[in-house]
C-alpha cells in the first residue's frame, strides 16, 4: 500500500517513529551524508593497521584545519568520515572513556569496549525525540596483542574488519580491496593498497589531500606530510 505524502512525511521527519516498512529515514540520511563524504578506509597488516583518508582541500584553506585521523589513545587511532563537526564531539567522547578507564583500573582501554561505547552513544541518537542521529561513521583501529579494525555507522552498529573503505568511493574501493586484500601482508604493501583504492576511487593524490595513520607495536602515530609524500611517489 502507498504512503499519502502527508503521511511519508510524518515518518520522514520523525526519528523515533518507523515507517510501515520498517525504515528510520533519520538514520538513512545520516549514512547519505557519509556516503557523500570523501574516502576513508582502513587495512589490517601483519602486526598493525593502517587507516588512510582523502581530504577535501581548497586553494586557500590550511590542510591542518581540515584532520580527518585522529589519536584516541596510545594504541588507538580512528579515521572519520562525514560531519566534521559531529565526529569532533565522539573523539572528544572517545578520548575521555579512554582517560576514564586508565585512570580507573590503571591500564589501557580494550579496543573492543572503547568502539561499544561509542556505538552505543551514537544509537541512543537515534531513539530520543528533539534530537538527531551522528552523521559520520569512525573507522577504529588499535592493537591488543593483536590488531583490530572496527567501524561504527550512524546507526550505532558496530562491525569488525580486515580491510574496509567508506564514503563517496567506497562500493568501488571495496571491489579492489576484495580482490587484492590478503592476510599478513606487510605495512608497506597495506598502505600501497590503500593508496590505489583512493585512486580507483578517483580521489586527488597529493600530500596535502591525503592522512596516513598507523597502529603498530601498541602505539598508534600519524605520518607527516613529507613520509606521506614518500608513500605516495611509491605507490
Amino acid at each position: 500500500m502507498e504512503i499519502p505524502m502527508g503521511e511519508h512525511m510524518a515518518y520522514d521527519r520523525a526519528i523515533v517513529v518507523f515507517s510501515p516498512e520498517g525504515r528510520l529515514y533519520q538514520v538513512e540520511y545520516a549514512r547519505q551524508a557519509v556516503e557523500k563524504a570523501t574516502t576513508t578506509l582502513g587495512v589490517v597488516f601483519k602486526n598493525g593497521v593502517t587507516l588512510i583518508a582523502a581530504k577535501s582541500i581548497t586553494e586557500l584553506s590550511v590542510p591542518a584545519s581540515s584532520e580527518k585521523i585522529f589519536k584516541i589513545d596510545e594504541h588507538i587511532g580512528t579515521a572519520t568520515c562525514g560531519l566534521i563537526a559531529d565526529s569532533r564531539v565522539l573523539i572528544d567522547f572517545a578520548r575521555v572513556q579512554a582517560q576514564i578507564n586508565r585512570i580507573t583500573f590503571n591500564e589501557p582501554i580494550e579496543i573492543k569496549a572503547l568502539v561499544k561505547e561509542i556505538g552505543d552513544r551514537k544509537q541512543i541518537f537515534t531513539q530520543y525525540a528533539g534530537i538527531r542521529p551522528y552523521g559520520v561513521s569512525l573507522l577504529i583501529a588499535g592493537t591488543d596483542g593483536k590488531p583490530h579494525l572496527y567501524e561504527t555507522d550512524p546507526s550505532g552498529t558496530v562491525r569488525e574488519w580486515k580491510a574496509h573503505v567508506i564514503g563517496r568511493g567506497a562500493e568501488i574501493g571495496r571491489k579492489l580491496l576484495m580482490k587484492k586484500y590478503k592476510e599478513g601482508m606487510s605495512k608497506e604493501e597495506a598502505i600501497k593498497l590503500g593508496i590505489e583504492t583512493l585512486k580507483t576511487a578517483k580521489e586527488k593524490l597529493i600530500p596535502k589531500s591525503i592522512e596516513i595513520g598507523i597502529v603498530e607495536g601498541g602505539k598508534f602515530k600519524i605520518l607527516s606530510t613529507e613520509e606521506t609524500k614518500k608513500f605516495l611517489k611509491a605507490k
